[in-house]
């Protein structure tokens, strides 16, 4: 079973195992607007919980995604690359950004749970 948490900087980490799936929140999507371009980690690297990772950029700006979690990048979305749109359109599912190995659960657990993300965006 795969359970989901939060950033305060609106990403997403789905957990299944010691793998972990990450992405942008629909709240940041709807923030950023039309994704036009996406830069992913390659397979094989190394990143830091807090790290920067990856970048989006939309018609509005670009953003750095950060690893809501440590450890070993192992796929990425490429399908974003040539589909940028599918952010927008499934953020927090089909629109996700890499996997990685985590290296640290514990990283995990300190993240915010959906409830308490949801008040957290309440407040912005």
């Amino acid at each position: 079973m795969s359970e989901m948490r939060f950033t305060d900087q609106h990403e997403w980490v789905r957990l299944d195992g010691d793998e972990a799936t990450i992405g942008i929140t629909r709240h940041a999507a709807e923030q950023l607007g039309d994704v036009v371009f996406v830069e992913l980690p390659q397979a094989g690297r190394k990143v830091r919980a807090g790290a920067e990772a990856a970048v989006v950029e939309s018609v509005k700006a670009a953003s750095e995604v950060y690893a809501p979690v440590g450890g070993e990048v192992t796929e990425a979305n490429t399908v974003l690359e040539a589909q940028p749109a599918k952010v927008n359109e499934d953020p927090e599912g089909a629109g996700w950004f890499f996997k990685l190995k985590i290296s640290d659960k514990g990283q995990f657990a300190k993240l915010m749970d959906e409830a308490a993300y949801k008040e957290f965006v309440k407040g912005l």
